[in-house]
């Protein structure tokens, strides 16, 4: 099942790069604010922000962050702030923020839901900080999620990476986003890592959370579009198959747009 990217990466990049330089002047901002993880997704979305040569602000934002994230991170801020003049980084170490909430926060037995909701919050602490730097400076929050995260198997926090003001790769496969890493000469060390939210304080990678690789998801969500069924595969396929379709319909939630009961006219 892997997945090879048809993208024209040049193209593809001139494209994104026009598009957000157009909705940051209709916006009248400054520019954008990207929170920089040490994967591939945000690397990108930063560069490809970069080349509009408008205002743009790298964010660290570690909590309890495992050393070989926050070097990659680091790796690609020092390498994007020297090629780009108008790049500049900060770092807002949320870690004593996330403890402080953890001690406040009331308890529960349940030790599964409450490390899912401690990973949660640490997403949408982060989003709040982005969103203050963006206040601050007059940018834009820059989202970084692909279109299998996004649209696909909703594997991000509803408002915390979620809560973004544009989202520039959301209409690109990971194997896009990748194919476009190497034309963009993202660090070798990124395009090699395995994908993870780091959210959880652990090396779980983003396979071992959803149960399949990102091409795996790929060829799924397209066989889905295509009106596939699980009665269509076997084996490994089947499954991979199942569990896209489960995550999909699971996390509707995030990809649909909030629900509002509307009140009938008789009413008003």
């Amino acid at each position: 099942m892997t997945k090879k990217s048809t993208i024209q990466t040049e193209k593809v990049n001139k494209h994104i790069v026009e598009w957000l330089k157009d909705y940051a002047a209709k916006a009248k901002v400054n520019g954008f604010v990207i929170g920089i993880s040490g994967g591939v997704d945000s690397a990108v979305t930063s560069t490809l922000c970069a080349q509009t040569g408008l205002q743009v602000l790298c964010v660290e934002m570690p909590i309890h962050q495992a050393e070989n994230q926050v070097s990659r991170g680091r790796e690609h801020i020092d390498q994007l702030k020297k090629r780009f003049p108008n790049v500049s980084s900060t770092q807002t170490d949320l870690t004593a923020v996330f403890e402080a909430f953890k001690s406040s926060a009331p308890k529960t037995d349940d030790d599964a839901k409450v490390s899912l909701s401690l990973a949660n919050t640490r997403a949408r602490l982060r989003m709040t900080s982005l969103y203050y730097l963006a206040g601050i400076n007059g940018l834009l929050v820059a989202g970084t999620g692909n279109k299998v995260e996004d649209f696909g198997v909703g594997f991000y926090t509803k408002y915390g990476d979620g809560g973004v003001d544009l989202s520039p790769i959301a209409d690109l496969m990971k194997s896009d986003v990748y194919a476009l890493g190497e034309f963009l000469a993202i660090p070798d060390s990124i395009l090699t890592a395995a994908p993870t939210d780091g959210l959880f304080g652990d090396n779980r990678t983003d396979e071992d959370q959803l149960g399949a690789s990102y091409d795996e998801l790929e060829w799924a969500m397209i066989a889905a579009e295509s009106g596939k069924t699980p009665a269509d595969f076997n084996g490994r396929e089947k499954s991979v198959f199942e569990i896209y379709k489960r995550l999909n319909t699971s996390n509707k939630h995030k990809m649909d747009a909030i629900p509002v009961c509307l009140i009938p006219k008789t009413l008003k």
